[in-house]
């Protein structure tokens, strides 16, 4: 086995695994706020539709999920989707999936936080948006960070997933590799990088909760 091609492939792979990981954050945490606040809606039919919602994306394995969105327009619409929609369906699947979880924290966060604390911003004249942007959300971020930790490391792990619909990530390609040179080196291998990726997310993250530290 030729480890120089073995490991430029999975660094390849590594890079769309990075990518999922990545877009999938930046979309599902503000996704997540946004859940959060339907699941908080004094409105019951906005809430009830968000619990749903959360329900079904929390109780369903996000494998079945991916082979929904990827599958479904077109064995539910008819729909046939271009050849570089295997990539964004992922993307769409992953986002729905961990805002639901994303969601569920910053709620647990916002609702930890004590009644004093926005009656004091009301006496000081802060409106509704203010209060919660400029004093709350700040404390909920600090509060949440650890959950929000160990949901980013289950991500990356399971950006493996995105092999069910053929992208060719990490997992996928080092699968490959063991498959047609009959060795576990490959997985080895694979299993470093998905180490170090955890490493290098769970140091940041724990910089970023020293950083807000004076929240204490």
């Amino acid at each position: 086995m030729n480890l120089s091609v073995l490991i430029s492939e999975l660094t390849s792979g590594m890079l769309v695994s990075v990518a999922i990981f990545t877009l999938t954050l930046l979309f599902s945490l503000p996704l997540g706020l946004l859940v959060a606040f339907g699941r908080m809606s004094k409105n019951w039919l906005i809430r009830w539709f968000f619990k749903i919602y959360i329900s079904i994306l929390r109780g369903t394995p996000l494998i079945l999920q991916l082979m929904v969105v990827y599958f479904g327009p077109y064995f539910i619409f008819g729909i046939q989707m271009p050849r570089n929609y295997r990539f964004i369906a992922v993307i769409i699947g992953f986002v729905l999936n961990y805002a639901a979880y994303f969601a569920e924290i910053y709620r647990s966060g916002i609702e930890s936080m004590p009644i004093g604390q926005y009656e004091a911003a009301k006496v000081l004249g802060y409106s509704k948006s203010q209060t919660f942007f400029k004093i709350i959300l700040p404390q909920v971020i600090k509060r949440i960070l650890p959950p929000v930790t160990n949901e980013a490391i289950t991500l990356i792990k399971d950006t493996s997933l995105a092999f069910v619909i053929s992208v060719q990530e990490m997992f996928t390609i080092a699968r490959a590799f063991a498959s047609a040179q009959a060795s576990m080196i490959p997985f080895v291998v694979a299993g470093v990088f998905y180490y170090v990726f955890n490493f290098v997310v769970a140091y940041t993250m724990e910089w970023i909760e020293k950083k807000l530290n004076y929240y204490r």
